[in-house]
This record gives C-alpha cells, sequence and structure tokens, in this order.
C-alpha cells in the first residue's frame, strides 16, 4: 500500500514539473485572505507537528490582508515547505513569519530542523536532488517538492530564498504583492 502511494505521489509531481517546465501550468491569479489561508493550512499540519513535539506557531498579519496570488498553488507551496519542515526537525519548532513591506508581504518559514549543509544550498532547487539520501529514503518524499516550489514562486515573479545552517535550522522565505 505504501509502494502505490510512493508512486502515486511521484507521478504527481512529475506531471506538475513537466507541466510547469513546458508552461502548461494554468494559474488562477486572485486576491485572497493570507492569515485564514495559513490558518487553513497550520490546521492541518498541527496533528502531524504533535507526532513529534514540534510546536507550529503563526502569527498573523494585520487582520484582512490581502494578497495577489494562485491559491491553490501557493497551498502546495506552504504544503511542501511544512512537510519538509516537519520530515527533518526532530524537535522545537516551525514558525511561519509573515513582514508586510510597501508593495509586498514577505513569507517565511523557518525551522529548528537539521538544517542544510552550505555546500548544498544552491542544489536543493534541482530535480531529484537530496542532501542526505539515507534520511530521506527514510523519511519520504519524490525529490521534486522544492524544484515546484521554485517554479511555483517564480511563476509569482518572486525569488525563494534559503537560509540554514547545519545543526541549527532552515529558513525559506518568498514574497507575494499585497
Amino acid at each position: 500500500n505504501q509502494n502505490t502511494v510512493n508512486l502515486s505521489n511521484l507521478l504527481n509531481d512529475l506531471i506538475d514539473i513537466s507541466m510547469i517546465e513546458s508552461g502548461e501550468m494554468r494559474m488562477s491569479y486572485r486576491y485572497f485572505d493570507i492569515n485564514i489561508f495559513i490558518q487553513s493550512i497550520v490546521n492541518e499540519f498541527v496533528p502531524m507537528a504533535g507526532e513529534k513535539n514540534i510546536k507550529l506557531i503563526f502569527n498573523p498579519a494585520k487582520e484582512g490582508l490581502q494578497v495577489f496570488g494562485d491559491k491553490d498553488k501557493i497551498r502546495q507551496v506552504f504544503v511542501n515547505l511544512l512537510q519538509n519542515a516537519i520530515k527533518y526537525t526532530d524537535e522545537g519548532s516551525i514558525e511561519i513569519l509573515l513582514v508586510e513591506e510597501k508593495k509586498f508581504l514577505n513569507i517565511s518559514v523557518k525551522d529548528t530542523g537539521i538544517g542544510i549543509p552550505e555546500e548544498d544550498l544552491n542544489r536543493i532547487f534541482e530535480r531529484f536532488y537530496r542532501v542526505d539520501k539515507a534520511r530521506s529514503r527514510a523519511v519520504g518524499g519524490t525529490g521534486l517538492g522544492l524544484a515546484i516550489v521554485k517554479h511555483i514562486i517564480e511563476a509569482h515573479n518572486s525569488k525563494i530564498i534559503v537560509r540554514s545552517k547545519q545543526g541549527e535550522g532552515s529558513t525559506f522565505s518568498f514574497k507575494l504583492k499585497k
């Protein structure tokens, strides 16, 4: 059963990445309330984080703040970033930070996980690239998630930026238009 689930996930990710890279990915941009949106995703991940005694922290932006983007694709970004943060955090916390700038909202997902070696930071958004092959196999995943995240964020005229230190955690950040 688990092999079937893994194969299904791989096929879905392959379809996503091929549609993105071929320019066939359909985007549906609109304004949406970022606080309600993120809180609903965080609520989905509370049980998974709780199993590892990881604290999920979300401090909302000002009430009613609207951002512009493809809600379904941005959801895919958050799901991937939160799944990875939980997979690679053995204890501690994961925090979603929202910082308003003039025309943009800077969004960060920060964890207290194992971190990423500096020499791997430039490659983590490549298809099928894995930092720790042994651990990656143990925790699952297709190796396509961060490549998909990168393309989705770029389609929103932004960049995904990662800061990480081994043993201290990682922070993935991007901007959305307000």
